[in-house]
């Protein structure tokens, strides 16, 4: 998490610093605004260039890339916005150097000036930005391409821990196997004396709950 953050960090001022640098003096006091995108492949000339068409396009392109691989933790994104920048600073000092001859660095502004110097910091900024982040991680992307998978049945041996919990701690089923049946409840056994609603006794016998003075009759037979 912290390399993420710190590796954002650089490859943002790093995009930063290669947005500005078309802004400065590049050579000679001509600012890198000044030179066309077609220049770099077809040798420089004196045509002033607009700026949308200029070299800030191609370190445009470069930022937003380095902001989609911050947003998406992509490093490869990060280092390809780097490439970018240094791959057209560079092209654009080699044809610097075929137009005028020589490339030279002098503090009187002529030759190389802080422009450059710019743009290639700001490439350099965004590669180390891209080793510095730990990106997404295989597993990360790989938990989220592949479904939930549900849970497997128990072994054999370990039936009675069925179905899985996700809270922590011991299983409160610790026996290996499986829990007695127990007989569903149906009501008082009629032959336990105990679940009698009144004692029972021989007819007539000590004990006979009945009443001795008005017995109990059949009724008359229609």
């Amino acid at each position: 998490m912290i390399r993420n953050i710190l590796g954002s960090l650089v490859a943002l001022a790093g995009a930063a610093s290669a947005v500005l640098s078309p802004f400065r003096d590049w050579y000679d006091g001509r600012a890198g605004r000044d030179y066309r995108v077609r220049d770099l492949f077809e040798g420089i000339t004196a045509t002033e260039s607009g700026v949308l068409v200029s070299i800030l396009l191609p370190f445009l392109f470069a930022a937003l890339l380095v902001i989609a691989g911050v947003v998406l933790r992509s490093r490869l994104a990060v280092a390809l916005a780097g490439l970018v920048v240094l791959g057209f600073t560079i092209l654009w000092m080699v044809r610097q150097g075929q137009a005028a001859g020589s490339l030279t660095v002098g503090g009187d502004g002529a030759g190389l000036q802080v422009g450059v110097v710019n743009a290639l910091a700001g490439g350099v900024l965004m590669l180390i930005g891209a080793l510095l982040m730990r990106g997404r991680g295989r597993r990360a992307a790989r938990r989220e391409r592949e479904p939930a998978e549900p849970y497997a049945a128990p072994p054999a041996d370990q039936v009675d821990t069925w179905p899985p919990t996700q809270e922590p701690g011991m299983s409160t089923h610790t026996s290996p196997w499986p829990e007695p049946e127990v007989d569903p409840y149906t009501g008082p056994d009629p032959h336990d004396p105990r679940t009698r609603s009144y004692p029972q006794a021989p007819p007539g016998g000590p004990g006979d709950p009945r009443d001795p003075v008005h017995p109990p009759q059949r009724p008359p037979e229609g």
